[in-house]
Order: structure tokens, then sequence, then C-alpha cells
């Protein structure tokens, strides 16, 4: 696992955005077509501007998978990561090959099983994800199940995982956080041929160290990226104050 740590978050959604569009057409180049994760929340924000600013990316060969989605709201609130990825980013670069996003609001479990399915057929080139408060990987909360084979789970939420939904303004009260979810799963993430993790902020700074400098552990989840072959952290000059 590689660290780059940038002065702003804005330098860090820049570079971590311009690997990721490298990564994109590499794999477009080589297969015809590209498979990709994307994260969601306040952390990507510049990471994915920098993506659908990208004037060479053939979008219609990129197919786009996302890591989670809350349990029971509707893809019309302000907070479904549905309506968050398409807002900022399918809306914006035209036609995709493939969207394929999680449905919450049905059976959890049929829709983890067509998930699987699906992601099974079509491996990941590479994967966009943050690290949580809690240093949660995708909605794999502490202590993470790092051995869980299916591709999606349906998971619990801890406290400190729905505060910071809370704290980031996607809810009004913490009783309307939803204390479930759809995740993608600590295995799948890991299959991904290349991951590009973008972390900024003060508040991720205890996370980021437990979870790259300390050992790796299913009580610190994103400790796990550092067994990846092709795993590079951006970081600003806040989230590594404490490295």
């Amino acid at each position: 696992m590689n660290v780059k740590i940038l002065k702003t978050r804005e330098e860090l959604g820049l570079e971590a955005g311009k690997a990721g569009i490298a990564a994109i057409k590499t794999a477009i180049a080589a297969n015809g077509e590209a498979n990709i994760i994307l994260a969601t929340g306040q952390s990507q924000f510049e990471t994915l501007a920098t993506l659908v600013a990208a004037a060479d990316i053939d979008w219609s060969k990129v197919r786009m998978f996302h890591l989670d989605e809350y349990i029971g709201i509707s893809v019309a609130h302000k907070a479904s990561f549905r309506n968050y990825l398409t807002e900022r980013f399918v809306d914006l670069v035209g036609p995709l090959k493939e969207v394929v996003l999680i449905d919450g609001e049905g059976d959890p479990q049929l829709e983890c099983d067509r998930l699987g399915k699906k992601i099974e057929a079509h491996p990941i080139d590479v994967a966009f994800v943050g690290i949580g408060e809690n240093g949660h990987l995708a909605f794999n909360d502490p202590p993470a199940d790092f051995e869980a084979s299916a591709a999606y789970l349906l998971v619990n939420l801890d406290m400190q995982c729905r505060q910071q939904q809370l704290g980031e303004g996607w809810f009004v009260s913490i009783d309307e956080v939803p204390a479930q979810a759809i995740s993608m799963s600590i295995r799948q993430i890991m299959l991904s041929r290349k991951i590009i993790c973008a972390v900024p902020d003060r508040r991720k700074a205890a996370a980021v160290r437990n979870c790259l400098s300390g050992a790796i552990s299913n009580w610190h989840p994103a400790s796990i990226l550092q067994r990846h072959q092709d795993c590079t952290c951006y970081l600003d000059e806040e989230s590594a104050s404490l490295l």
C-alpha cells in the first residue's frame, strides 16, 4: 500500500481522480471496458468532480458499481447513495455502459444475491473507497468480517458510523439514520485490481493512524488495505496529522 499526502483536500481529490482516470483508460484499452466501484460521502466530492471533468474517457465503456446503501430509505432521500451518485456522477458523464445501483427498499437478501451475481461476472478494475471515522471500509463497521465470502452483506451500523452520517448533514436527527445497510464485503473490495482511497479532514485522522500505521485488525476495518498489492491512500495534511 502506498500513501500520498497532499496539502489540501482539493489537491487530494485532484490527484486521486487523476490516478483513477489513468486506471480507467488503461482498463478500456486492455479490455474494451472498465468496471469501477464508486464511494460516496463528503470525502469523495473532489475526487468525483475530477472524474466528471475528464474529457478523454469514453464513459459508454464503463460499468459502475457502488459500495453501500441504507436499508429502507427512498432513492429521493438526500442521504440515499443512489441519489448521491446519480446527481454527482451518472447524470454528469453521459450514458455509461451500465449503472449497477443497490436498492435498499426491497428484500435485502435477494438484492445481495442479485448484486453478487452481477459483480462476479464483471471483475473490478478500479475501486474508489474512503475510510470512515470509525475505520470502516464501505459500511463494514468494526469488528468487520474479513472472511465473509458473499460480495454484498446486510450489515448493522454502529453508533459512531450513524453519528458520522448525522454530522455530515445527511440527516436531521440520529433517529432518522437507518440502523442497517447493504454493504459490499471486505473480501469483494479486496478483489479489485486497483484501489484508490481518498481520505480528507482532521476528523478522519485517528482512523487514518489506526488503519494505515497500526496492525491489521477487524477492529480497524480499513487496515486490511495494507494487504492489497495496488492500493494508494490519498491524504491531506489534516487527515495525516496523527501519522
